[in-house]
Parts: C-alpha cells; structure tokens; sequence
C-alpha cells in the first residue's frame, strides 16, 4: 500500500539549513531559519521564562490531561494583551493549540464547518498558509498584497472583497507580515475594517508576532480596528515568537461573535476538531506564559527583554535601509517594515551567488531574517549584496 505514496518534494527551508550546516566557513551568514537571534547570534530563552519555569517545577503537582482546550488560564490571561483592556469579554472565547500553526488550521477548520467555501489571502504569503487551506479541501483565492513601491496593496484588498461572497473568509496578518515586513498602515485598516463589514466577509486574522514591529499595542491596531466593526472573526496567535517558545508550540485560537450561542458552538466545535487532530495541546509553555501574565514582575520583565528584541531589529532594518540603493535593489524600504522578515528582489542567480561566493544562506524566494544580521556581519552581508547585484 505505502508503495502507492506520491514522492514529495523536499522542504525547500530544511534543505538549506543543511546546506548552511555543512558550510565549512567560519564567517557565513544564516538568513533563512525563521528565529529571533541576538547580537551574538543566538536564540536564547527568555529570563522571564527560566523564572516562570523555575516557579511551574517548584508548584506543578500533576501532569494529568488537561482537555482539548488546553490551559484555559493562559487563554484568558492573553486576551487583553491581544484585544484590548477594554474589549467585551463576552464576545470573545479561546482554547490554547499547539503553537500558531495549529490556531491557523483549527480557525480555518471552524470556517469550514461554518460554511466556508472560499479562503482569500493576499500573496506572498507565509507558505503554510496555503497547505493549510489545500489539507483543509477550501479553495484559495490569492491577490497581491505588496504593491512594485513595496508597500501593501489596498486597493488589490478592496478588490478582492468586492468579487467575494458569502461563503468566503479573509485571511489577513494582524502585523509583522510573514514573508514580506509590508503591513497594513492605520489609515489603511481604518478603511479595512469598516468595509469587511459592509460587505459581510468573516476575517481570520493571523497575529504571530505582536510586539515585534511597533510593541504590543501598536502591533494590535489593525486586529481591534477590525473587531470593531465587525459582528464576528477568527483569531489565530502564536506566542513561540514574542516569548521565545519555538519548539514548546505556544498558540491559541479565539473566536469573536455578538451572539452567545454562536460563541459557544465555536468552542465547541474547536474542541472537537482539536480533539480528532492533537487531542490535548502541549502545556509546558503554555503554563510559563500564564505565570507570567499573571506576575507583573514578570510581565515587566518580558515586555523588557521583547522591548531589546525589537529595537535590535529595528537597528538591523535602518542600517539596511541607510544602503539607499546597492546596485538595482532598494534598500530604503526595509526601513520602514516590520518584524524578523522582508524580501529583496534577487534573482535565483544572485541568491546563487550569495550562497556559493559569500556564505550567505536565503531562502530562493528572496525573504532574509534580518534578525540573522548583526554587528560583526552586516557589512560583509551588504557587501555581498553589492558584489552580487
């Protein structure tokens, strides 16, 4: 039976960390794995999370089951963070998943038992988005997202939803835009938002990164803009990034209704699907991040060490943006994006190049982590770049 297997292609992503791995030189430059590094290059765990674990190994009795909705004490103690202080709590209920993938496909899983047929999402993307939406049987409906100036395309946006229906959800980055660094700005969601009302299409929104592009609030302008108008919506979070918890898969799923039995059919309904597709979500994580929320010591703490992660991003994308013009590639746009990612118009030659002349590790799409930029790098990086261009 298993003979019959189609062959897969390779992940693109895994293979260059093995070709990087195997690069003997001492001065290359990783630019492709999608993790936070510091100055010296590494992804180390947060301070507030060795204290929180501290604490969780010293308090935590049992390792028993939880449930299908996780640490509910978690997905509470986010909900300000995410949509306000103010937000009608009665609107909104979650259950933790493993980490934002799992959200993304337990939103889109919900939608489709809602009646979803269509999933829009402006391209490029994050590729997962769109094995998500094919393993979910949903039909992808793409428009382009970054205008040739290199800032997000609002009028592509609005045309998409003029052509959409019912049946159809948006799918939209709450910040940090994974792969390109292009978001939506203010003005910009103060016309998305009330429109996704007008013409009644559910969006999902995915927020992976709140805190790495402008800080926690800033990040979720877009999202309570949103949710402001409209009567309901799907949230997807991941806390593997702005707490450093890659490989413990921190995430939750929220629905958003203005009806109470529409909310709780949501829940439901996620706890089924999640119950069939992980059955009970990892805890370690999630249980740190709980323990943080709920100590403002250690909140302060990790709002800190978030604060330094950001502000040497954002070091990275001016230093990169003051190149101007290196050959035919605009510099100055990385300036003004947001988060780990954004992508130069290379082409396969020249990442070719980059890759086998100077050590320098992309992916083939032409998105860098400039979080794999540092100090002791970026000019050899810009160099290269020239050399190249």
């Amino acid at each position: 039976m298993l003979e019959a297997l189609a062959t897969q292609p390779a992940d693109a992503l895994l293979a260059l960390i093995k070709l990087h791995n195997a690069d003997p030189r001492a001065d290359k430059i990783d630019l492709g794995v999608g993790v936070y590094r510091t100055g010296d290059g590494a992804t180390p765990v947060f301070k507030a999370i060795k204290a929180a674990e501290a604490r969780l190994l010293e308090t935590q009795n049992s390792k028993a089951y939880l449930g299908p909705e996780g640490d509910m004490g978690f997905v509470h103690a986010l909900i300000p963070y995410v949509f306000g202080a103010d937000f009608d709590t009665t609107r909104v209920e979650g259950m933790q998943a493993p980490g934002g993938t799992g959200a993304v496909r337990l939103a889109i899983e919900v939608a489709k038992r809602a009646g979803a047929k269509r999933i829009l999402m402006g391209t490029p993307s994050w590729p997962n988005h769109a094995q998500i939406v094919a393993a979910a049987g949903l039909e992808l409906v793409t428009f382009r997202h970054v205008t040739p100036e290199g800032t997000a395309d609002l009028d592509a946006l609005k045309a998409a939803l003029a052509a959409a229906g019912e049946g159809d959800v948006v799918l939209l980055h709450g910040c940090c835009h994974n792969p390109s660094g292009v978001d939506y700005t203010r003005a910009q969601w103060d016309e998305i938002a009330p429109l996704l009302a007008e013409r009644g299409i559910m969006p999902l929104i995915d927020l992976a990164y709140q805190g790495l592009g402008e800080g926690m609030e800033a990040d979720a302008y877009g999202l309570r803009k949103v949710l402001a108008h409209v009567p309901e919506a799907l949230v997807a979070y991941s806390c593997d990034k702005n707490f450093g918890l890659y490989r413990d898969r921190v995430g939750a799923f929220y629905a958003v209704t203005s009806d109470a039995d529409a909310l709780a059919r949501a829940m439901a309904n996620g706890a089924t699907i999640a119950r069939a597709s992980w059955s009970m979500p990892p805890d370690h994580g999630a249980a740190a991040v709980r323990i943080i929320l709920n100590d403002k010591d250690l909140t302060a703490q990790w709002l800190a060490e978030l604060d330094d992660m950001r502000d040497r991003m954002r070091w990275v994308r001016d230093r990169l943006a003051s190149a101007q013009q290196v050959g035919a590639i605009p510099m100055g746009p990385l300036g003004t994006q947001n988060g780990l990612f954004s992508m130069l118009p290379l082409s396969s030659e020249q990442i070719l190049a980059l890759r086998e002349k100077h050590g320098v590790y992309m992916a083939g799409s032409g998105r860098i982590n400039i979080a794999g930029l540092t100090t002791g790098n970026i000019e050899k990086f810009i160099d290269a770049l020239r050399d190249v261009a």
